[in-house]
This record gives C-alpha cells, sequence and structure tokens, in this order.
C-alpha cells in the first residue's frame, strides 16, 4: 500500500475519533506541536529507524510527549506505533492538518516575497483576499522569504499561482528578446 493512502487513512480516522470525541481543535494543536518536534532531525530519523524497536519508539513517545498531548493524540500514537507504522507518522500528521483544513474550508494561502513583508503589506494582501470573498478567519497565510525572486511577490492559493516577481519579468523579456 502507498505512502499517500496509509497516511489519508489515517489520518481520516483520527479526524472521525477527534470530531466524534469533540477534540478536534486539541488533536489539531496536538498534531501541530508534533509537526513542530519532527523539525528536529534526530527525532525524525529515530521513528524512520527500522533498527530501533517499536516497544523503545513507544516509551520515547510517551515520555516526550505524555502531559503534553492530550490522551486521544497518545492513543492513537500508541496504536499507529504498536502496528509497525511509525515511520508514516510525519505524513500522517500533515495529512491530517490537511484534511482538517479541507472539512473547516480553509484556504492556504503562501505569500513569497524577496525581502520580510511588513505587515501593512501583509494586511493589504489580507483585504484584497476578504474582497474575493474569502472569510479572513478562513485563511491560512503562510510567509516565506527567497531572494533568488530579486523583488516582487508570489501568492499561491490552492491550485492557483499570481507571480508578480522580477525574476518572472526577467524570464519574459528573455523569453520576449529571444523570439524576435
Amino acid at each position: 500500500m502507498s505512502i499517500i493512502r496509509i497516511s489519508a487513512r489515517y489520518a481520516k480516522s483520527l479526524l472521525d475519533i477527534a470530531s466524534e470525541r469533540n477534540e478536534l481543535e486539541a488533536v489539531k494543536k496536538d498534531i501541530e506541536y508534533f509537526i513542530a518536534a519532527l523539525q528536529n532531525r534526530d527525532m525524525l530519523l529515530f521513528l524512520k529507524s527500522p533498527i530501533i524497536h517499536s516497544n523503545k519508539k513507544l516509551s520515547v513517545m510517551k515520555a516526550l510527549f505524555d502531559g503534553k498531548m492530550g490522551k486521544t493524540t497518545m492513543a492513537f500514537f500508541d496504536i499507529v506505533i504498536r502496528k509497525g507504522r511509525e515511520m508514516y507518522l510525519p505524513d500522517i500528521a500533515k495529512e491530517f492538518i490537511s484534511q482538517y483544513k479541507q472539512l473547516n474550508n480553509i484556504s492556504t494561502v503562501k505569500i513569497t516575497t524577496a525581502t520580510p513583508i511588513s505587515d501593512t503589506a501583509l494586511n493589504q494582501i489580507k483585504t484584497k483576499l476578504v474582497d474575493d470573498n474569502r472569510p479572513v478567519d478562513k485563511l491560512d497565510i503562510q510567509t516565506e522569504v527567497n531572494p533568488d525572486i530579486m523583488g516582487g511577490f508570489i501568492i499561491e492559493i490552492g491550485d492557483k499561482l499570481y507571480d508578480a516577481s522580477v525574476l518572472r519579468s526577467l524570464e519574459q523579456l528573455k523569453k520576449e528578446f529571444s523570439q524576435n
């Protein structure tokens, strides 16, 4: 079975259980905390290691997260690790967040700029997006700095891309000159 199918099924079951128990927001916060913990490379390698026995992984997970996460999330981790699927936990966590956003109609907006974006510019973009009939509380705005675009910005909303970067403009000019 593919990683995508496994992660989607486990994420869906966690989403269903959390909804059933009215703990959806708490479980979402737990999963976000877990995703933040996965930024540590050692944690990621620990989960994916086939050498470390699942009982050891379970005891380490309990030591790290018990008391910091809810019972539902810890029970879910327990089941996944006991089933030998702990190497999929990072993918399951990402898929859970994706399914949570889909369930709550939350649009992810990714804004890439050459320099850090000011609060004023960010508010102007939020205002423009709200004008496009998107409720501001249903927007998950992520900002990224990429000096390679040289200036301007790139906005991604779902599968739509608006590229107003200097790099794109220069590439367009180069293409036009090469055609003439």
